[in-house]
This record gives structure tokens, C-alpha cells and sequence, in this order.
């Protein structure tokens, strides 16, 4: 199933390392033309790098790809217009978007810093949001000028955001509200022919550290962690046959593929008039006691 992307013009945020540069790779052996957009920062955010990226262009022009760096802050309001334009100016247009960037500064609750708060929220949310943006308006306009699109966002949550992740509010609450954005803006985008989809990726990288349990290398040296394995669900999600897929968040790592089901309404009870606080107690025992119990993520991280 080879390229599936031929012909489209894709950006890869956080495209130097880690799931970026898999995604960035593999979009262009689908045969996408790919902006790879890196800081080429340290995982906590800080420094700066063109390296990681250039890198990465430099593979995938060895291997016959077209690429071009791009070392914008996507976190950064005319920085992320900047990414976009990149796209339109160089490949002649912009189908894909992959929101990847990231950061961490985990710290439990009680110890955590604003500063710390702020630099996640901002990469993370605010990284997603400001790409986002910049090209929502670019398919809003070639909509109401009579042109067709055939474009997808494709935003990365994770298994912190959707289960929690003891550490890292800061980082979980970020993954937690891409998930939602995704689904706002699978709504609010549908009508301009583009498609709205996160991944809740499980894959040892630099930002994972320890926090996942060791790669499972199975029969024929398959790395059950690899970041690699990840990819391939980024690239069926950008090619035109995901068309009728939209609004969904799907847990990837190793061979597993499932469609994350969030929030739905449970157990209920309605007595048709206002509560007294008193009577309460029993009810809301009874309703917890039918719902279904939270997911641990260390079940999820070992699928």
C-alpha cells in the first residue's frame, strides 16, 4: 500500500525526533511532500537547533522525497502562520497537518512551578491550536473561493492526557484538551472538506524516558516501542481514503490499533425535581457503584 499520499503537501511539527521524524519519514515514502518543522529544542523546551530537522530533509531528499526544514516556534502566534506559509509558498499548497510538537517538565502537583505549567500548556495547546488556525483560515478561503479541499489535522494526545499520568498534570491536562479540540474542530472543519483526528501514541522516545515498560522485541526483531510502528496510522489518516474518518482519537503502539471511546453518558438517575444535598449520599453510591470503573493507564501502556 505505497503511496497513498502521493502529491500532498504535509507539515510535520516536532518533525526532527522521535514520532515527528517517524511521521515525517513515512508520509514521504507515501510519496508526500513534507514541511519538517523542529526548534530542535532540549526536551524541556530550552535551546535552539536546526540539526535534528535539516536531518531529516536531508533523508528524505536522499531517498528521492522532496522536504524543507522550517524552525518556527508553532507555539508562537505569526511563527505558526509562518509554518503554513512554508507549505503553501514552497509545495504550492497544504493538505496535512500533524500537530506533534512537544515538551515535558514533569513534577507532581505540590511541587510544580507556573513556569513549569505555562511552558507545556503553551508548546502543547497553544502549539496545536495556532498551526491549526493559520490553516483553517487558508482552507476556509480556497472553500469560499469554489475550490475543493481534501485536507486532514491529525493532532497527537496521549495515554496521560486520556487515563492520566501521576507527574504530569501539566502535560496530561494539555493531551486531555487536544483530544477535545479534535473533536470541536472535526466538527467546525467538516463543512470545508478537511477532517479532524488524534492519535494517542505509545512509543519509547526521549520524552517517554522511563515512564513506559521495556520494548517488547518479538518474532523477526519487531520492536514492540518503536516509534516507527506508530507512523503508518499518521499516514492512512493523512491519504485521501481516511476521507469519511473524522472526530475519532485513536491508542497506537506496537501492531495495536483501538478507537479511544471518551467521555459518554453512564448510569443516570432523574427525579424529576430539584435534589436535597441530604438525600444524595445513597444515590450517587448506587450510580458510581453501576458505572464503569476509571481505565489504568498501566494497562493501556502494556496493551
Amino acid at each position: 500500500m505505497n503511496d497513498i499520499c502521493t502529491g500532498r503537501v504535509a507539515i510535520v511539527t516536532g518533525g526532527g525526533r522521535g514520532l515527528g521524524r517517524a511521521h515525517a519519514l513515512e508520509l514521504a515514502r507515501q510519496g508526500a511532500k513534507v514541511v519538517v518543522n523542529d526548534l530542535g529544542s532540549e526536551l524541556d523546551g530550552t535551546g535552539v537547533s536546526s540539526g535534528p530537522a535539516r536531518e531529516v530533509v536531508e533523508t528524505i531528499r536522499a531517498s528521492g522525497g522532496e522536504a524543507v526544514v522550517n524552525g518556527d516556534d508553532i507555539s508562537d502566534w505569526d511563527g505558526a502562520g509562518r509554518v503554513v506559509n512554508t507549505a503553501i509558498e514552497t509545495f504550492g499548497g497544504l493538505d496535512i497537518l500533524v500537530n506533534n510538537a512537544g515538551i515535558v517538565r514533569d513534577r507532581m502537583l505540590f511541587n510544580m512551578s507556573i513556569d513549569e505549567w505555562d511552558a507545556v500548556i503553551r508548546v502543547h495547546m497553544r502549539g496545536t491550536f495556532a498551526p491549526t488556525r493559520w490553516a483553517a483560515e487558508y482552507w476556509r478561503t480556497r472553500a469560499k473561493e469554489g475550490k475543493s479541499n481534501d485536507a486532514r489535522v491529525i493532532n497527537t494526545s496521549a495515554p496521560a492526557g486520556l487515563f492520566g499520568g501521576v507527574g504530569q498534570s501539566n502535560y496530561g491536562s494539555a493531551k486531555a484538551a487536544i483530544a477535545a479540540f479534535t473533536l470541536i474542530a472535526a466538527k467546525e472543519l467538516a463543512r470545508y472538506g478537511v477532517t479532524a483526528n488524534a492519535i494517542s501514541p505509545g512509543a519509547q522516545t526521549r520524552m517517554t524516558g522511563p515512564g513506559l515498560p521495556p520494548a517488547a522485541v518479538g518474532a523477526g526483531g519487531f520492536d514492540d516501542m518503536a516509534a516507527e510502528n506508530v507512523s503508518p496510522l499518521v499516514a492512512w489518516l493523512a491519504s485521501s481514503e481516511s476521507a469519511g474518518v473524522t472526530g475519532r482519537v485513536f491508542n497506537v503502539s506496537g501492531g495495536m490499533i483501538n478507537v479511544a471511546e471518551g467521555w459518554r453518558p453512564g448510569p443516570r438517575v432523574d427525579k424529576g425535581a430539584r435534589w436535597d444535598a441530604a438525600e444524595l449520599g445513597g444515590v450517587l453510591t448506587e450510580l458510581v457503584a453501576r458505572a464503569a470503573p476509571p481505565v489504568d493507564i498501566a494497562e493501556v501502556l502494556a496493551h
